[in-house]
């Protein structure tokens, strides 16, 4: 029976929490054990490259890995390779090392229909505000890159600030107040993810305002927010879908099948008009069908 051990970012983001549910359903149903590590300090790519070097030692068959930084565990992914330990990434890229394969989904491109999915609605000459992710996140950039050119599309609307929430509830809430306080007039709030809006609508109910607001991840809470009315909507950036396929790619890997080397799922808009179907928890969502995926997948690599 094979082991795997998944490292994420941290323990506080509930759609890492969504990508270890599916991540655990596949092993029980192809029959590995998993155990999950990740930094006590929030996204700490210190404290990653200790469990990685960590893992190293206890020799689990295969790593899953979420990388905490473009290139500061890039000697950590290094020292996994020179063990010949398989690796699999979900959700972010490093920019060094060997990996068997990676699931993902177009930060910039799922960016950008989100922010289109609350833009039309807005007044032609709207003042809009970012929260951005952790400075140090692989995926800030690309989500910020995405709001922008969503932006850009429209001649009279404004960016009128943006507020690192560094993917993180209080963070987010903090980041919401700052904007409240700077801006007298706010049409609408991108935030680049479901944890820093959930503490942006505490700073909206404690201030009285109410902004128009989309995130990303498609989490319960988010979930729940958009068919409550208090947030327009969120994007499925679908850890739980990564988490199960991870899984898979890793021990299909394992026992000498070819894999496909890259998988960037489609994100969707989940808005008031669809939110009843993705109002369940994560436990009773359903992990996807590794070849009907695959075969979706028209221009991926096989190794």
């Amino acid at each position: 029976m094979e082991h795997l051990r998944i490292i994420t970012k941290n323990h506080t983001n509930p759609a890492y929490g969504g990508a270890l549910v599916g991540a655990r359903t596949v092993a029980q149903r192809m029959g590995c054990t998993l155990d999950h590590r990740a930094p006590e300090m929030a996204d700490s790519p210190e404290q990653q490259s200790a469990l990685i070097d960590q893992a190293i030692v206890d020799r689990p068959d295969a790593i899953i890995l979420l990388p905490a930084h473009a290139s500061a565990i890039n000697d950590a992914i290094a020292r996994v390779n020179a063990a010949d330990i398989p690796l699999v990434l979900f959700v972010s890229e490093p920019t060094a090392g060997r990996w068997v394969g990676f699931i993902g989904s177009d930060d910039t491109r799922m960016a950008a229909a989100l922010a289109h999915a609350v833009l039309p609605r807005l007044r032609p000459d709207a003042k809009v505000a970012i929260i951005e992710g952790h400075p140090d996140s692989i995926t800030t950039p690309q989500r910020r890159r995405g709001f922008e050119q969503a932006l850009a599309q429209y001649a009279d609307m404004q960016l009128v600030d943006v507020v690192s929430g560094y993917y993180q509830h209080a963070p987010g809430r903090e980041a919401a107040l700052t904007l409240l306080s700077r801006h007298a007039r706010l049409d609408a709030i991108l935030s680049a993810n479901d944890l820093m809006a959930m503490g942006a609508l505490e700073a909206f109910a404690q201030t009285g305002h109410r902004v128009p607001m989309v995130s990303i991840n498609g989490t319960p809470d988010a979930v729940a927010a958009v068919r409550a009315g208090t947030l327009a909507a969120t994007a499925s950036f679908n850890t739980h879908r990564f988490g199960c396929l991870a899984v898979e790619m890793a021990l299909r890997h394992l026992r000498g099948e070819r894999v496909t080397r890259r998988i960037d799922l489609a994100s969707d808009i989940i808005d008031a008009g669809n939110a009843a179907e993705w109002d369940r928890p994560y436990e009773q969502r359903v992990c996807p069908d590794w070849d009907q995926v695959v075969a979706s997948e028209a221009g991926s690599q096989i190794a």
